[in-house]
């Protein structure tokens, strides 16, 4: 198949130019009209920028894909509040049913969760209510005694409430691909051509279920967790490797090791104490971590190490140095500067998430008070030679790689007055940590088609970029032409 994507233009460039793409590549880039070929589709770009299509290389897809039915915590500005709106939503939509909100941020607020407030707002049903970082879930008296019952307190942390989160999907597999496939459809309407998703539990069987029933709207790198590695490298299944009978949509992805906790939690693990004298966890020995990456880089499996606080960093970094070969660490977002430098002179990816850093700037400047000028530090690691990858940690984050963009542009959100702005960075290298292409020839028809030029856009019109279409492989998975 061959068709020609007219009169386009180039970020940087004003002048328009005509792109061939023939069998899921491109063939050919000459001057606008120059593509003459006929008997051809021919699609009008009326002078509209070409850009390599977008990744999203950090998301958790099926949370993501359900969090627009759960109830919305994230304005929720204390716990008394968080539970008004659990009330709210207990007399409005009566049931037996677990009610499961997502988004809240306990580490400003000026109370505490607890059971009873839960219980007073919601009686005897269920309600789990997961942390805006997944990190932690707040429970009342009901959910505990059907998923965890025995625990204490008001509050599962980290394992605890990753076991819990896996568990609360609707028991439909169809209802949940139709979601799924919603979701991935709004992301293509976002420029996305892909993502590596480093959904908790074993993705293999439902990603290929959901690509044959027809969701085939992005290019998907499945992870693999600490419970399931021996299982991929038994099957035989390699970092970058295609999984049979799903056309190069699917890929084996990273071994993802979760080392720490985070900052909304107060479980990153951190050199210097938090104002309750805490460091935060280490979910695994040195020794521990150094195993789990020899063993998924003996088997052909990219390791992805979380890393948070600064202290974790410097123990993924050590056991990275130690195994003597690279990889990824998902998140980087306290760095000490002695540290920045083994990133590009070790070969690990610094996979961060820019928008992050305008979600938790206030709880940085409490909880690491004095420090925060080391804390998402683009600059730096891009200035070292450090290769910066982008994602959202989606639904951490929303799922759309413009908004990475901005942040990481501007360092700044909602007309707030920069942060850290020493640690911005310029557009090309954002846009070059959100893809995994080039408008080349030979390269992937992995397309964007947007309607201004990123390379001259400000921080606020990145974020808003319109799309007018996106191609996988030349093939529209959105348009509005």
């Amino acid at each position: 198949m061959t068709l020609v994507l007219a009169g386009g233009r180039l970020p940087g460039s004003g002048d328009p130019v005509d792109v061939t793409v023939r069998d899921g590549r491109i063939a050919s880039i000459a001057p606008a009209g120059a593509a003459s070929e006929r008997g051809v589709e021919r699609i009008r770009l009326d002078g509209r920028w070409l850009i390599p299509g977008l990744w999203d290389q950090h998301v958790h897809f099926t949370q993501w894909a359900q969090t627009a039915r759960r109830l919305d915590l994230s304005r929720a500005s204390s716990a008394a509040e968080a539970a008004a709106f659990v009330r709210s939503r207990a007399e409005a939509d009566p049931g037996a049913d677990v009610l499961v909100g997502f988004g809240f941020h306990d580490a400003l607020w000026p109370d505490v969760p607890t059971r009873e407030l839960l219980d007073a707002a919601a009686g005897d049903r269920p309600v789990v209510l997961i942390a805006g970082d997944l990190h932690c879930s707040w429970l009342n008296t009901a959910a505990f005694e059907r998923y965890a019952p025995g625990a204490e307190g008001a509050l599962l942390r980290e394992d605890a409430s990753f076991a819990l989160t896996s568990r609360l999907t609707p028991t439909d597999e169809a209802t949940l691909d139709r979601w799924s496939a919603e979701a991935a459809q709004a992301a293509a309407e976002r420029g996305v051509v892909g993502i590596v998703d480093l959904e908790y539990g074993w993705n293999l069987e439902v990603w290929t279920r959901r690509i044959a029933s027809g969701a085939r709207f992005l290019r998907v790198e499945f992870g693999v967790y600490r419970d399931r590695v021996a299982d991929a490298a038994a099957f035989g299944l390699r970092t970058g490797a295609p999984v049979e009978d799903t056309d190069g949509l699917l890929t084996m992805g990273p071994f993802k090791v979760i080392s720490d906790g985070s900052l909304n939690t107060r479980t990153a693990l951190c050199r210097h104490p938090y104002p309750d004298g805490g460091h935060g966890v280490a979910n695994l020995t040195p020794a521990e971590l150094l195993a789990d990456l020899r063993f998924a880089a003996g088997n052909g499996i990219e390791p992805a190490v979380h890393a948070i606080g600064d202290k974790a960093n410097r123990l993924a970094l050590d056991a990275f140095e130690a195994l003597g070969a690279g990889g990824r660490i998902e998140h980087a977002q306290l760095i000490d500067p002695a540290d920045i430098p083994r990133f590009a002179a070790l070969g690990v990816i610094a996979s961060v998430q820019p928008e992050h850093a305008m979600d938790d700037r206030d709880v940085a400047d409490r909880l690491w008070a004095g420090r925060t000028a080391d804390a998402f530090p683009l600059a730096a690691l891009l200035a070292s030679g450090a290769r910066l990858a982008f994602g959202s940690d989606a639904p951490v984050a929303p799922l759309d790689p413009w908004a990475a963009i901005a942040s990481a542009v501007g360092r700044t959100r909602d007309g707030r007055e920069p942060w850290h702005p020493e640690q911005r960075i310029p557009v090309e290298a954002a846009l070059a940590a959100s893809t995994r292409t080039r408008v080349a020839v030979g390269e992937a028809a992995d397309l964007a088609l947007v309607e201004a030029d990123p390379l001259a856009a400000t921080p606020d019109e990145l974020r808003s970029m319109r799309v007018a279409a996106t191609l996988l492989a030349g093939r529209l998975t959105h348009t509005t032409l």
